[in-house]
């Protein structure tokens, strides 16, 4: 329409040739190319502040380290309070302790008693390890005496292939009721692999209070005194090659520790591929700056140099201006805050790490990466309400894989849904959220793992439970039974008491009495008998520690 009205306005003032030799020079195709640069300008400017991404960036950072798997003592003899507040919250702690300095290392928790089993399979996540921590308790196995060459086997089984150096942390009293620990050692040593044996309790011992209040005793009636076994531990250290460490109540054991794993040899621990949106907005700006010169160098007439300079230098500044603006705006964006907040985050500043996730969500409540990390913080809280805390984070969770795109991350959030319904032992929760994570990613070989462990946890505490059941079944008919019997008895009782009243009973005569007077005296003679050839021949059989 503007050029149809130029040309019009040509029209109006003369003859056309005469107007065209006047205005030599001069092109009608010129302005509506600049009109068309002019455009893609404005829509160039327009894209870099809406602040494009598209497209994976992939980012692959090498952690070096080792692998370390904890051996934790969760025997009866562990609730011994020789040291403050008791052995086995003290080896919580010492586990705690360990996470929190391991940085680039991967880390495994294996529980033990009578028996074993990994409570945690070699992960970096040391968020989990400290859940799965709390939940601890010598209840976890049935099977309960200590058998600590059953740990090491099991931790043996549980390192990876990687070329990197391996440890057991073996937490222990220092009583084996087994006896074959030294050979498990002395093979884990063969394999490479360092053992670091660390003593919890103390040599005068304690006793062990049971649930009612009671303290445990032994077969012969005697109260149970638990003592750490101190030669014990370093025979079992000495078999292994390793270091024994003692622990007592102050950090002097988690120095130690430290220092002794800082000269292992290290290696790669794990490789994490971050995966995030690239930037486009530095294409669009190029753009718009190329475009603004080619509509600078097109003139719809001759002009001097300075002329040019001068337009030049005009549209660079409202170009320089329109990217401060656009700066400055996208300073204000949720992903900026999301950013904020993961740096404080690393640097375990969760106060202000919270403060920024929550910025995020009040400019966009459903950005899934605030979510997720609002749902990491609350897993990462240490007051004391801790349940409610760990409800909160599986809030965050849910909402972050609902709101998800990419279904990677979206397996992330199930997982560690699973985590915590697993450290709670619901395992029923815990199943159904390493199967969604696993529907994500197919290739989440931790989510698997822990799916086969909480299938295994959860069939054994059904059959715990059917056991519980039929005891409780069968110590209701025996009640029953006894009643009954009671009530026969005493039907019977008042019966013969009115037949006496009825009838007379027939006089017993003096040969059968003395008949079964002989013969009851016969028999008590016999059961004397029996009785002292069962004291001369006590019993051999054994019955197992279960402490």
């Amino acid at each position: 329409m503007a050029s149809k009205r130029h040309s019009d306005n040509m029209k109006r003032l003369g003859d056309e040739t005469l107007i065209r030799q006047m205005t030599n020079g001069a092109s009608k195709y010129r302005t509506t190319i600049k009109f068309m640069l002019m455009l893609l300008t404005l829509a160039a400017m327009i894209l870099v502040m809406s602040r494009p991404q598209f497209g994976i960036k992939s980012k692959k950072v090498e952690r070096v380290g080792i692998e370390a798997i904890i051996a934790m003592d969760i025997s009866n003899s562990m609730l011994a309070e020789d040291v403050a507040p008791s052995r086995l919250e003290k080896s919580k702690l010492l586990v705690e302790h360990i996470a929190d300095n391991l940085v680039n290392d991967k880390l495994g928790l294996i529980v033990y008693a009578g028996d074993a089993f990994v409570q945690l399979p070699i992960t970096s996540d040391f968020v989990s390890a400290r859940m799965f921590t709390e939940s601890i308790n010598p209840s976890m196995i049935s099977s309960q005496g200590t058998d600590i060459a059953s740990a090491v086997s099991l931790a043996m089984q549980s390192f990876t292939q990687n070329e990197t150096g391996k440890a057991i942390i073996l937490i222990t009293d220092g009583e084996d009721h087994e006896g074959n620990v030294k050979e498990a050692v002395n093979e884990a040593y063969r394999k490479g692999v360092k053992l670091f044996v660390l003593g919890v309790g103390t040599q005068q011992g304690a006793p062990i209070e049971t649930e009612d209040g009671n303290y445990m005793k032994n077969e012969s009636g005697e109260t149970v005194i638990t003592r750490l076994n101190i030669d014990m531990c370093k025979e079992i250290a000495e078999a292994g090659h390793g270091k024994f460490i003692y622990v007592d109540n102050t950090t002097n054991a988690q120095k130690l520790l430290e220092q002794e794993i800082g000269k292992m040899q290290k290696g790669e621990a794990q490789s994490y591929v971050f995966d995030d949106y690239n930037e486009q907005f530095q294409a669009f700006t190029i753009i718009a700056l190329l475009l603004l010169i080619i509509d600078t160098l097109i003139l719809n007439r001759a002009n001097n140099r300075r002329s040019v300079i001068n337009m030049f230098t005009k549209r660079v500044i409202v170009v320089v201006f329109l990217l401060g603006l656009s700066t400055f705006a996208m300073a204000q964006t949720d992903r900026d805050y999301v950013r904020k907040g993961n740096k404080a985050y690393r640097k375990g500043d969760y106060i202000n790490a919270e403060i920024a996730y929550r910025k995020a969500l009040a400019k966009n409540n459903t950005n899934p990466q605030a979510l997720y990390n609002m749902g990491c913080v609350y897993s990462k809280k240490k007051n004391k309400d801790i349940k409610q805390n760990q409800d909160t984070a599986v809030s965050y969770y849910k909402m972050a894989a609902r709101h998800e795109t990419d279904a990677k991350r979206r397996s992330l959030s199930y997982h560690n849904m699973g985590v915590i319904a697993q450290a709670n032992k619901d395992y029923d929760k815990a199943i159904s959220a390493y199967k969604d994570a696993l529907r994500n990613n197919p290739g989440d070989n931790e989510s698997r793992y822990n799916l086969i462990q909480c299938m295994k946890q959860q069939k054994n505490k059904q059959q715990q439970n059917d056991k519980n059941n039929r005891q409780n079944n069968n110590d209701k008919n025996k009640d029953k039974n006894k009643n009954k019997n009671k009530d026969k008895d005493k039907n019977n009782n008042n019966s013969n008491k009115d037949n006496k009243k009825d009838k007379q009973q027939p006089q017993m005569s003096k040969d059968n009495a003395q008949q079964l007077l002989r013969a009851a005296q016969r028999e008590e003679e016999e059961t004397q008998k029996r009785l002292q050839k069962a004291l001369q021949n006590p019993s051999k059989r054994s019955l197992k520690k279960n402490w």
